[in-house]
């Protein structure tokens, strides 16, 4: 059985491998631009019918936390922090995932571990 070089395949020389090392280069420059955009950005979220509502940064950090007076009930604290709890969790998730499809655009689908 033979092996098939595919087109334009000339031995492997190092230029091949300056242009793979240039354009992995320019991705990652692009993924760490845009990693840095979007820690930059703010996602919110609530819940209980916006009873609560919750602001994080694309960094991850719980920004403000905004509730209503009409649900804090002392005789309910476990319903109100559920309320933020849920809200915390859908905002983060907001952001994990917008930085996902960002990151997922610009690698074109490629995992490549330690770029993000």
């Amino acid at each position: 059985m033979k092996a098939r070089i595919p087109k334009n395949y000339n031995g492997g020389t190092p230029t091949n491998i300056q242009q793979l090392a240039r354009q992995a280069q320019k991705m990652q420059e692009e993924m760490d631009a845009a990693s840095t955009e979007l820690e930059a950005k703010e996602y919110s979220a609530t819940s209980g019918g916006e009873a609560v509502k919750v602001t994080v940064s694309g960094g991850m950090e719980v920004k403000s936390i905004d509730i209503q007076p009409s649900v804090v009930d002392p005789e309910d604290i476990e319903m109100l922090s559920d309320l933020i709890i849920a809200a915390v969790n859908e905002a983060l998730r907001k952001a994990a995932n917008e930085k996902e499809e960002v990151m997922t655009k610009i690698s074109g689908g490629l995992n490549m571990p330690g770029l993000f």
